[in-house]
């Protein structure tokens, strides 16, 4: 097991739109667990279930007033069905997404990440078109920044705890190394099942990892003056 704890790899201004994501999915997930309705209630109402978008139709859940399926392709990435669910999430959302907003710029980065999002959402509804199971979280956009990081910063070093049987220790990884890794797994695990939806993570990455070039900020141009 590998957990990042941070990456050396400095910003130039106040990741404001990292931090309001991460702030919003918090907010979000307790009020999901303190409403009266629970948890679960909210997760069948807004999740993005793929065979009601394959089948162009809501499906009828007793006592839960499902939403208009399409737009839950929006909702979904804001929903967590958990704590460590969450906490993992924003973890590297934390890690990773500042850099990718300093290098995109906020109005860039929002459209960049709910994209990555909708593409990974897409990559899990196309290998699992009849599938009657929410989908929810955060992890598809969030795999599109470590895709654009793994681009834009393969040398930045992040560093990682390692659980390995008995050995424990803090190391600097090399980015590269450490989000090839992540994406290997995640293609390793397909079809293992335990409720991940690893198609969405694999297709986010590579949603970040093409993607990311096409939303580059413009350079400004030099102006002389005399």
């Amino acid at each position: 097991m590998f957990i990042p704890l941070k990456d050396e790899n400095p910003t130039s201004r106040f990741p404001l739109i990292t931090v309001l994501f991460i702030s919003l999915n918090i907010l979000i997930f307790f009020y999901q667990v303190f409403s009266p309705e629970g948890l679960q209630y909210h997760v069948l109402r807004l999740g993005a279930i793929p065979y009601e978008i394959t089948h162009f139709r809501a499906l009828s859940i007793p006592r839960i007033p499902r939403l208009f399926p399409p737009l839950t392709l929006l909702t979904a990435m804001f929903l967590h069905g958990g704590i460590l669910h969450l906490g993992g999430n924003m973890l590297y959302l934390w890690i990773f997404g500042n850099n990718i907003e300093d290098y995109l710029g906020p109005w860039r980065f929002i459209l960049f990440y709910l994209i990555c999002g909708l593409a990974a959402s897409f990559t899990h509804i196309i290998f699992n078109p009849n599938s009657t199971v929410p989908m929810i979280g955060a992890s598809g956009a969030i795999a599109g920044i470590l895709g654009a990081y793994l681009v834009l910063y393969p040398h930045a070093r992040v560093m990682t705890l390692i659980f390995l049987f008995v050995f424990i220790e803090i190391v600097p990884v090399p980015a590269a190394f450490f989000l090839l890794l992540w994406f290997f797994l995640q293609v390793m695990n397909v079809g293992l099942g335990g409720g991940v939806a690893w198609f969405a993570h694999i297709g986010g990455f590579l949603a970040g990892v093409f993607l990311v070039q096409a939303f580059r900020p413009p350079r400004r141009r030099r102006i002389w003056v005399n």
